[in-house]
């Protein structure tokens, strides 16, 4: 051992010699190691404690709205069930109506069969000839009757040879009885309508409806026509306007069905059916055009106080 005393060292000395005092980032001893770890683990303790604890409240907050949706479905359900009865007896309402309704006009029946057999004893078929001598065809029906004769409402189109000289004869016929002649008495082409007299007596003639308001866009109606096995047949449409005299409707007018009746649901005559008469200037394709029964009463029917006669032969 040496007996000299140790020297002090410059400054510099130990960084010159590569050894650091410096404090480092973690430490060096086991005791500062364990306190780091013990301070990791306590903070990932309470990360977790807090994420644990907001898992749970939304965990709760969801079972509350589906507790809360649960206990809402039973009425909204119930609130459903009531809706679909409502308007389930509101449906049912309105087709029983509708039954009713077409009830009505068939007296009872439920089947056009029954509703033209009802008909038949006022309608005629209407057999003639046009200006080139081709066959024409069209229906009448009983507008009004005496004991001796009965006059009959048809289409100008059908018999418009017959205000010519020489006029064809005009034949009806009742379902399958025999052809009759029939003279044509008085006409108005503007509403194709002609009025024909036939000495048949005492048949029934179709109600008129009461006015010209009797109708509206929607109301079911029937075309009713002289052929047929039975002394009728008949179509059904729907009026789509009515407008100054004018009806406009979607039943199928075949040839054979001009001059006949278009009846309401309740079995009164409407207007007559025609294949010709067009109010607007043009040709009517599937939609018709029919003059209202009661603008008869203006031309070939003379209707004072209701009471129907034959009008004044044109002049």
């Amino acid at each position: 051992m040496s007996d000299q005393p140790e020297r002090a060292r410059p400054y510099g000395a130990e960084r010159a010699s590569g050894s650091d005092d410096r404090p480092g980032i973690l430490p060096r001893s086991v005791l500062g190691l364990a306190a780091v770890v013990l301070s990791m683990g306590l903070a990932s303790a309470f990360t977790g404690a807090v994420l644990y604890a907001y898992y749970e409240a939304r965990l709760e907050e969801n079972e509350r709205n589906i507790e809360a949706f649960v206990d809402g479905f039973a009425d909204q359900l119930e609130a459903a069930r009531g809706i679909v009865q409502e308007e389930g007896e509101r449906a049912r309402e309105e087709v029983e109506a509708a039954l009713d309704e077409f009830g009505g006009f068939t007296s009872g029946g439920t089947t056009l069969t029954a509703a033209a057999e009802q008909v038949a004893p006022s309608m005629f078929a209407v057999a003639t000839l046009d200006e080139t001598g081709a066959p024409s065809v069209g229906s009448a029906f009983v507008a009004f009757s005496d004991p001796q004769q009965s006059f009959l409402l048809t289409s100008f189109a059908t018999v418009r040879a017959a205000t010519a000289q020489p006029a064809p004869v005009i034949n009806v016929r009742q379902g399958t009885g025999p052809e009759r002649g029939a003279q044509l008495i008085n006409w108005d082409p503007g509403r194709d309508l002609a009025l024909l007299v036939v000495d048949i007596g005492a048949l029934p003639p179709l109600p008129f409806v009461a006015g010209e308001g009797q109708a509206a866009p929607g109301d079911r109606l029937f075309a009713v026509s002289g052929f047929g096995a039975n002394g009728a047949a008949i179509v059904q449409g729907s009026v789509a306007d009515v407008s100054a005299g004018v009806i406009q409707h979607d039943a199928p007018i075949g040839a054979h069905y001009q001059g006949g009746p278009l009846l309401t649901t309740g079995g009164e005559v409407l207007g007559v059916s025609s294949r010709s008469f067009a109010p607007l200037g043009f040709a009517p394709l599937a939609v018709f055009f029919a003059p209202n029964i009661r603008t008869a009463c203006d031309g070939v029917l003379s209707c004072p106080d209701g009471n129907l006669s034959p009008g004044a032969p044109p002049g």
